[in-house]
């Protein structure tokens, strides 16, 4: 697939910019520029819709230091607003626009989004089972590790669920975080650390190499 010329870069860059909060126009112009370069190591016929699945849990992998599947795979279907399989230009920018730079708000929407598995609006009992099974650490003199599980999804359910309904909506989870920021991610890491973010984002922003 060839590379997008200057112009039409420029030109997307900054249509982009217009559209998300926190990069100007050179910053966007050194992502879709990274973008393509992810590109050009897919397959032709996988590059011509953007990002894979593949690919792209690599990049959260290699770069962003993430493990857990069931989180990489979230963050992939987040970021892929339309639900095509890929994660298009715009897709790439605007996911990580929220990803690298996000206000709390936008973070704990991001967050609320990866742990409700099921796209109902609200994250279940049964969620939280799922992603805390893969996420805590068990102990080997442990006779049933479910239980050691349950008990913290029924403590998350006691600290969150404000409204009593058994399952924590987008508002419960919101209030939770506002009153605790540390609670952002309580369910398993699907945000990068600052030194990540400092790490990407020099590598990204680096001034091209004039040809």
């Amino acid at each position: 697939m060839s590379a997008m010329n200057r112009k039409l870069i420029q030109n997307l860059a900054e249509t982009l910019c217009k559209q998300v909060k926190h990069f100007d126009k050179t910053e966007a112009e050194c992502l879709i520029r990274q973008f393509n370069g992810l590109l050009g190591e897919q397959a032709e016929r996988r590059a011509a819709h953007g990002l894979d699945r593949v690919r792209f849990r690599n990049i959260l992998h290699n770069t962003f230091g993430m493990t857990d599947d069931v989180m990489m795979d979230r963050v992939f279907r987040v970021f892929d607003k339309d639900n095509d399989t890929y994660v298009s230009v715009k897709e790439w920018v605007e996911g990580l626009s929220v990803f690298l730079r996000g206000t709390l708000d936008e973070k704990i929407k991001f967050c609320f989004d990866v742990y409700d598995l099921n796209g109902d609006g609200y994250i279940s009992r049964e969620e939280m089972f799922q992603m805390l099974k893969d996420s805590l650490i068990r102990q080997p003199a442990e006779e049933d590790p479910d239980e050691g599980i349950k008990d913290v999804v029924d403590i998350a359910l006691k600290k969150m669920d404000y409204d009593h309904d058994g399952k924590v909506s987008y508002p419960d989870f919101e209030k939770t975080v506002i009153d605790e920021n540390l609670l952002l991610e309580a369910f398993g890491n699907c945000l990068p650390d600052a030194k990540r973010i400092w790490s990407f984002e020099q590598h990204a922003f680096q001034e091209p190499h004039k040809h």
